[in-house]
Formats: C-alpha cells, structure tokens, sequence
C-alpha cells in the first residue's frame, strides 16, 4: 500500500468553484475504492495562488491511474494553475 499526496496551485478567484468538484471526485473515489481522502491547503497564499493538497493514504498501486482518470472526468484543469503534481510515499519499516 502507498500514500499518494496530489498537490496543485488554485487561482482565488477560482478556489470557490474548485472546492465542489474536488470534494465531488473524493467522494466518488471514497465509495468506488474504499479510500478516505483528504484535502488540505496552505494557510497563505502567495501572488493570488493557493496550494491545494488531495490525499489518498493506504492505496493500492493501481490507483494514481484511476485518480487521473476521475480528475479529468471532473474537469478540474480548467480551475487549476498548472499541473497536478502527484508523489507517492511508503511507509517505512519498523525497528527490529
């Protein structure tokens, strides 16, 4: 199982308009695959752009895949600045 962070900036003016599509596509998500997604932002904003962060603990491999799909089904690039930028991390082992 992996961790997968998808972060993206968001222009302010369109972080309202944003928040119904992404919360809607963590929803589809949660109940397809059994996941508990998150979504997160920076406190601040810098030259009008906000960070926004999706998380997806405890996933299988396959799904960065199937979140890229949802999210260009969702429609969400037109609101985003730039490109969704996804990291994958594991957990590490515990100490003997």
């Amino acid at each position: 199982m992996i961790d997968l962070y998808v972060y993206y900036k968001v222009r302010d003016a369109d972080a309202a308009g944003l928040a119904p599509r992404v919360r809607a596509l963590q929803a589809d998500v949660a109940a397809r695959h059994a996941v508990r997604p998150q979504l997160k932002r920076r406190p601040e904003a810098r030259d009008g752009l906000q960070t926004w962060m999706e998380v997806y603990p405890g996933v299988g491999a396959d799904f960065p895949a199937l979140l890229d799909d949802a999210a260009r089904r969702a429609d969400l690039a037109g609101l985003i600045d730039g490109p969704r930028r996804a990291e994958l991390f594991t957990d590490l082992p515990p100490c003997a």
